[in-house]
């Protein structure tokens, strides 16, 4: 069982930046692809971010690409969210998450972190 928990979120203006962390515990750290995900009030949870097992394939989503940028450190079983020009639209709770394999699945979630941006 993989446990995962998410920090860093918090109150910014807009066009700020905030950092996001996912510390992992319980499993294999390298053995899963890690995602970050985030659910407006009112809309459908969105994926933002995927990266490899090794931290060498990243994929973004439309929304978010040259702002946001993910990041691992296997090493301290963490998983990074940088997050950079942040608009009003990009407030919601953010939530990473792991999977065994790179596509569509996730395996284990965290309990999400709230961003809020501020006009």
């Amino acid at each position: 069982q993989v446990r995962l928990v998410e920090s860093g979120g918090g109150l910014v203006q807009a066009g700020g930046s905030l950092r996001l962390s996912c510390a992992a515990s319980g499993g294999t750290f390298s053995s899963y692809v890690m995602k970050w995900f985030r659910q407006a009030p009112g809309k459908e949870r969105e994926s933002l971010a995927t990266i490899s097992w090794s931290g060498d394939i990243t994929s973004y989503a439309d929304s978010v690409k040259g702002r946001f940028t993910i990041s691992r450190d296997n090493a301290k079983n963490t998983v990074y969210l940088q997050m950079n020009s942040l608009t009003p639209e990009d407030t919601a709770v953010y939530f990473c998450a792991a999977s065994l394999t790179w596509g569509r699945g996730v395996d284990y979630w965290g309990q999400g972190t709230q961003v809020t941006v501020s006009s």
